[in-house]
């Protein structure tokens, strides 16, 4: 059986990849994939602890942050899609004004 603080270190490393990648890339897509890559980071956590205290509370509150996050990808799409459509471009730094 895996120890728990090995679930917890690979789930830190992961959110800490996903925070770098937040900051220092200029692409809205890469940025929305970071936003993904630390909510999968907290994800695995939760299912660590939930599996090391042997409650379901964390598995729960897992399926809740997939719907959430399953939400923002669809709707941050939706707008990153448009952006590209109007701005001809996905650089965070060129698009600077949220009017056309």
């Amino acid at each position: 059986m895996v120890p728990t603080t090995y679930y917890i270190v690979l789930s830190a490393i992961l959110f800490g990849l996903g925070v770098l990648a937040f900051l220092f890339k200029r692409n809205i897509i890469t940025i929305f994939m970071s936003i993904e890559l630390m909510l999968n980071a907290v994800n695995l956590a939760f299912v660590a602890f939930s599996q090391a205290s042997g409650k379901l509370d964390g598995q729960l509150f897992v399926l809740f942050v997939i719907i959430v996050a399953a939400a923002e990808a669809a709707v941050g799409l939706g707008i990153v899609i448009l952006i590209a459509r109007n701005r001809q471009t996905l650089n965070v730094e060129r698009v600077d004004l949220l009017k056309l």
